[in-house]
């Protein structure tokens, strides 16, 4: 969009240096009533690109909402130069009833972007998002979290062969980036292959606000902020970064009860053991290993598995990144 003009959509207009806070909708009930998901599009007076903010595709990750929030009504924004999109909750029904999906056949809103006027009801609700809140913007961010039962560090998932993706995720100033394009249907993934270059932000546990990655998240949107020239400030260096391209989901071999022996963000060695799985008597006990150096970038919250579960997500880094977050860890 041209940040010298108004931003528009259907039934809508922002000028230059207003904001407008709309219940925008996007379908309807069993009983015909509107389902209305909260925007909030803030228009700078000076010229700049248009970035949207969202969050809670999935109705139960929490994290993201407050920093969409945040940034929209905490945020001095009186010299922004450019356009905020802040969509904190795209599924409102999903987050009513705090289900993951949207609970209309269980659809994943996640996996329904560009979305389909002529389609299932989750492809319906992503094209009127899209189409409105997504394509006429130059970048954006989406925040998510792990599934229920498991936690992530806080990371980006960008597809870093794309330059203009690439950089984007730099500018978010976080340790690990995964790399890859996305799943089909994926809002990243679409909006970057529509030309509206996206990354998405993993932080945290479903059902909760957690005050230490949602500040990091703020600070990493401050810094893309000052890379693109939305707001003065300083682009973050977090002391290391690592781009993964190998990583493995560490799967239960065993049914049991787990004994984590690290959290979250924590460098293990190859051979080093993660967890431990346990039967009721603490009878047998089936150690789990770590088949390469890396960090663990997700882990387990909901401690029982049966055989076959996720226990752990594990990306493998060098050996001058180990060195430098092994250093890093044991200065804390």
């Amino acid at each position: 969009m041209d940040s010298d003009a108004a931003f528009t959509y259907n039934g809508g207009r922002v000028a230059p240096g207003e904001r407008q806070n709309l219940r925008y909708g996007i379908s309807e009930t069993y009983l015909g009533d509107p389902v209305r998901i909260p925007v909030t599009i803030v228009n700078g007076e000076r010229p700049g690109p248009t970035v949207f903010l969202s969050a809670a595709a999935h109705g139960d990750e929490l994290n993201g909402i407050e920093v969409v929030r945040e940034v929209a009504f905490e945020w001095d924004l009186d010299d922004l130069a450019g356009t905020i999109v802040c969509l904190p909750v795209l599924n409102v029904q999903g987050f009513l009833t705090q289900q993951r999906y949207l609970p209309i056949y269980d659809r994943d809103l996640n996996r329904s972007f560009p979305g389909d006027s002529d389609s299932t009801s989750a492809k319906r609700m992503a094209h009127v998002i899209f189409q409105n809140f997504i394509e006429p913007c130059d970048f954006g961010i989406d925040f998510h979290t792990s599934t229920r039962g498991r936690t992530n560090m806080l990371h980006v998932r960008a597809d870093t062969s794309d330059d203009a993706v690439s950089r984007l995720a730099y500018a978010f100033g976080a340790s690990v980036v995964v790399d890859g394009a996305g799943s089909d249907g994926t809002l990243r993934g679409e909006a970057t292959r529509a030309g509206v270059p996206t990354i998405t932000v993993e932080m945290g546990q479903a059902h909760r606000f957690e005050r230490r990655l949602i500040d990091d998240a703020l600070g990493g949107v401050q810094s893309v902020f000052a890379e693109y020239g939305l707001q003065s400030g300083t682009v973050r260096w977090p002391g290391w970064r690592t781009v993964v391209t190998e990583k493995t989901w560490i799967r239960a071999d065993a049914g049991g009860m787990v004994d984590m022996h690290h959290e979250r963000g924590s460098l293990v060695r190859e051979g080093e053991c993660i967890c431990t799985i346990t039967d009721p008597f603490k009878a047998d006990d089936t150690p789990v290993e770590a088949p390469f150096t890396g960090v663990l970038i997700g882990v387990l919250e909901n401690p029982v598995v049966y055989p076959g579960n996720p226990i752990c997500h594990l990306a493998e880094l060098d050996a001058e990144t180990s060195r430098i977050v092994d250093r890093r860890q044991a200065d804390r």
